[in-house]
């Protein structure tokens, strides 16, 4: 993909500078931005106001959704809206999510009526067991789920839509997963894994546990974790399986190489390497499912806005971290990756205040006012959106760097400047923007 304006180049050099100070007062930016943003706007009351959006997607091989928080109903809600519309009118293949692969293939089983599967969306989304559970075991979830299974019926396996997690995270249930499989249709090949897998027995389990002993010297299992997935990728024309269930049992073991490397570098290093690893991860999970899906296949991704906004348009890149949305455009290309980002200007939502901790409704404050959410709640519309072009991303005010909210599955109001912003160009992160004036929690199951 070609290079960015040498605007941003000159914005990644002075971030560092920018980062921690005042991003310039959108107010004082005067009215002519706000009109300009006003005139471009569109009005969002139903799904049929996304027309605009549904077009310049549709051809896409990548619909990038993100999401400012991880606990917004509104975010779930209209990434549903679109998401039903790009599978039942442009024919897009699969959703994958930031969720785990072990578990949320339950719901790949049930939207597809797989054998084994569950009788409920519901009876799937009640028995994830990582924190946290409001980000997947949701209503608004449920309902998007039981759609995709009720629009699959009728149609050939081949052309069912699927749904899929592709995270790093959840790795002992995805060793649980391939042992299982393997137990099923290669017993000896079972054997050789457990052989190998035996490199994490002394941590019991708990991949902080074994992060730290290899940061204090003890041996590491990369080696292992990269044989196993050799030993599965070279079994497949032995194994008397369908191509959805090897998919399945070399993605569990991929996750394990992967989660490995998350882990041992998150102990190990203060710089980008575990978040790029995650990223790497995801990235190259999606790209199997478009080869999986094969030629003319169209994906749909569900992360967070740090995910899925190019981060060479953020102060990410000062850090050396890439993600989704970077990648997508560097490997397929950008006019074949659609990303719609997300935010709002106030509301509530759902998150924990530590990791681990209990579930609770948070207010989120009106935004900065050094922040795009501070300008962009000046436009006289409750709920809008606003699908970028060349001119956007010329605009010597709008293509200016501010803070753009981010709220994780921790969060703590009351410290939310700076931490809780990422300077970015809003323009050229995304090809679109829904924009909230105000937002509510979602609602956990």
């Amino acid at each position: 993909m070609k290079l960015f304006r040498s605007e941003i180049l000159l914005f990644i050099l002075i971030t560092a500078v920018v980062i921690g100070c005042k991003f310039g007062d959108p107010a004082d930016e005067g009215n002519d931005l706000v009109s300009y943003l006003t005139s471009k706007a569109i009005e969002l009351h139903t799904s049929a106001d996304m027309d605009e959006l549904i077009e310049k997607a549709g051809d896409k091989r990548l619909k990038l959704l993100g999401e400012a928080s991880h606990g917004t109903h509104e975010y779930y809600a209209w990434r549903d809206s679109i998401s039903r519309r790009l599978i039942s009118e442009k024919d897009f293949s699969f959703i994958a999510v930031e969720g785990d692969w072990a578990s949320l293939y339950e719901l790949n089983r049930y939207v597809k009526d797989m054998e084994g599967a569950a009788g409920s969306a519901r009876e799937v989304l009640e028995n994830l067991e990582r924190w946290p559970l409001w980000m997947w075991g949701n209503k608004e979830v449920e309902g998007l789920i039981e759609w995709l299974r009720e629009y699959n019926m009728g149609r050939s396996f081949e052309d069912k839509v699927g749904f899929y997690g592709m995270d790093v995270y959840d790795e002992w249930n995805s060793k649980a997963a391939l042992y299982a499989f393997l137990e099923k249709h290669d017993p000896a090949l079972l054997e050789n894994v457990r052989s190998l897998y035996d490199c994490f027995a002394p941590y019991g389990e708990d991949s902080w546990e074994y992060a730290r002993s290899v940061r204090m010297g003890q041996p590491d299992c990369t080696a292992e974790t990269a044989a196993v997935v050799e030993l599965i990728r070279n079994s497949q024309d032995r194994l008397d399986v369908s191509d959805y269930e090897f998919l399945y049992a070399k993605q569990n073991a991929l996750v394990l190489k992967y989660a490995e490397k998350f882990y041992r570098q998150s102990i190990q290093s203060r710089g980008p390497e575990s978040w790029n690893s995650r990223v790497e991860h995801m990235f190259l999970t999606v790209n199997r499912l478009l080869d999986f899906y094969g030629d003319g296949a169209q994906g749909i991704v569900w992360a967070h806005n740090t995910h899925v906004g190019d981060a060479r348009a953020t102060e990410m890149a000062n850090r050396g971290r890439a993600n989704i949305g970077q990648l997508s455009r560097e490997e397929l290309g950008a006019g074949n990756v659609f990303i719609t980002g997300f935010g709002t200007y106030t509301g509530t939502v759902k998150a924990g205040r530590q990791w681990g901790e209990r579930m609770l409704k948070l207010n989120v404050p009106e935004a900065h006012r050094d922040s795009y959410e501070y300008l962009l709640n000046q436009v006289p519309y409750n709920n809008y959106m606003l699908i970028f072009d060349e001119q956007d991303r010329a605009h010597d005010e709008f293509a200016e760097p501010h803070g753009h909210r981010a709220i994780g599955v921790v969060y703590n109001p009351e410290r939310e400047v700076p931490g809780n912003y990422v300077v970015s160009i809003l323009p050229q992160r995304y090809d679109a923007f829904i924009f909230f004036e105000k937002t509510r929690a979602l609602s956990p199951l």
